[in-house]
C-alpha cells in the first residue's frame, strides 16, 4: 500500500496547514472517537473523558506525535512505529477495530480543520496513509 509521489506531497501540504493546532488536534479526534464510538472508551478507564480534559489533550498529543513521526518516516512507517505496535498488541491490547474508528475521527478532524482544502483526492491520500498505520499498528495481533 504504497504512497505515490503526488499522494506524499497532499499529505505533506495538508499537514503543514494544520501545524499550528498540532496541539489540539489530537484531543479533538479522541473527543470525537469517545462521543461516537462510546466502546472506545472502555480502554482508558483512569482517564477524564470529558472534552478538553488534560488526559484527553495528553493523549492526543501522543496521537499527533506519532502522525508526526509516520508522515516524517512514510518510506519506513512499520519502522517508525514498531514499538507502538509492540505496546497496543502485547500491553495495551486494543481491538484493532479501534485504529478504524480514530481513523474515520482523525478524517473529520483534518476536514473541519483545513476545510475547501479538505477534497477527495486529499482525503484519498490521508484514507491511505491512516490505513497503512493501522495495518502497521494492528499487525502483530496475528
Amino acid at each position: 500500500m504504497m504512497l505515490t509521489a503526488e499522494q506524499r506531497k497532499v499529505i505533506l501540504s495538508s499537514w503543514s496547514k494544520v501545524a499550528p493546532e498540532y496541539d489540539d488536534l489530537g484531543g479533538e479526534a479522541l473527543t470525537r472517537l469517545f462521543q461516537v464510538y462510546t466502546q472506545s472508551k472502555i480502554y482508558f478507564p483512569h482517564f477524564d473523558l470529558s472534552p478538553g480534559s488534560n488526559d484527553i489533550r495528553r493523549h492526543g498529543q501522543k496521537v499527533i506525535k506519532a502522525i508526526d513521526s509516520a508522515i516524517k518516516n512514510m518510506d519506513n512507517i512499520r519502522g517508525c512505529l514498531s514499538d507502538l505496535s509492540d505496546l497496543h498488541a502485547y500491553n495495551l491490547r486494543v481491538d484493532p477495530v479501534n485504529f478504524k474508528f480514530l481513523a474515520r475521527c482523525i478524517h473529520v478532524t483534518l476536514a473541519s480543520s483545513l476545510r475547501g482544502d479538505y477534497n477527495a483526492l486529499v482525503y484519498l491520500a490521508w484514507d491511505k496513509l491512516l490505513c497503512e498505520i493501522a495495518e502497521v499498528l494492528t499487525e502483530k495481533y496475528r
